[in-house]
């Protein structure tokens, strides 16, 4: 495929993404709602469709992240291959460790929803529960940010986009790599993250937007220095 292929099914898969993972995570955040494990318990046995729906949702947003490596790759290997590299293999383990993580979720929906004789002891799905539904989105997260910090630096360094908006995905992607492990380690409230990632949702939108309607410039050669 042509740069300006890759470009547009970046810019689509972009968009894919948000559309996909955004209400996912609503629906997943209404339907683990409750005080204490017992109230959330019964609210995800109340909402099963919704949380596969949630979980097909989600799985697109895997093959998005995959998408997004492979195209993105396309276009930016032309600069500099092995950090194009990296970066795709980042946002290939962010797609991957993101599909890893929805069949535990599926499993113990049907222990939630199980009843009679198949019904599990109320102890042992409150202990479940608690691992599954804390399950941290961290690792896939933080391919994601690495990745994506690549990725927006390749751009910005060939003028492949326009350079406020690369710099917008420089910055906002590195400060999102800082913040997560930051955030594991308690020293972030996960308030701050969760805002922290909102310059990271306009840089996707207005690069998708671009990708789909200009397509990538050419990138800037590099330059041989002479001893």
């Amino acid at each position: 495929m042509t740069r300006t292929t890759n470009a547009r099914l970046a810019g689509v898969a972009y968009l894919l993404y948000i559309a996909a993972a955004f209400p996912s995570m609503v629906i997943m955040g209404r339907a683990t709602a409750g005080e204490g494990m017992a109230a959330k318990l019964a609210n995800l046995a109340q909402h099963a469709f919704d949380v596969r729906l949630a979980m097909v949702l989600s799985l697109i947003g895997c093959f998005c992240a995959l998408v997004l490596g492979v195209t993105l790759f396309a276009i930016t290997r032309s600069q500099d291959r092995d950090l194009a590299m990296i970066a795709m293999t980042c946002r290939v383990a962010e797609g991957v460790t993101g599909a890893a993580s929805l069949p535990p979720m599926l499993s113990f929906l049907a222990v939630v929803t199980a009843s009679g004789f198949n019904a599990a002891d109320a102890g042992a799905a409150h202990a479940l529960g608690a691992f599954v539904l804390d399950d941290s989105i961290f690792v896939a997260a933080a391919f994601f940010a690495v990745g994506s910090t690549i990725f927006s630096w390749l751009l910005l360094k060939g003028r492949m986009v326009p350079v406020w908006l690369a710099w917008l995905g420089v910055i906002s992607s590195a400060v999102v790599a800082v913040a997560l492990p930051l955030e594991s380690l308690q020293f972030l409230p996960a308030v701050i993250v969760r805002a922290l990632w909102l310059p990271v949702a306009v840089f996707e939108v207005v690069l998708a937007v671009w990708f789909i309607v200009k397509g990538p410039q050419g990138p800037i050669p590099e330059v041989a220095h002479v001893e």
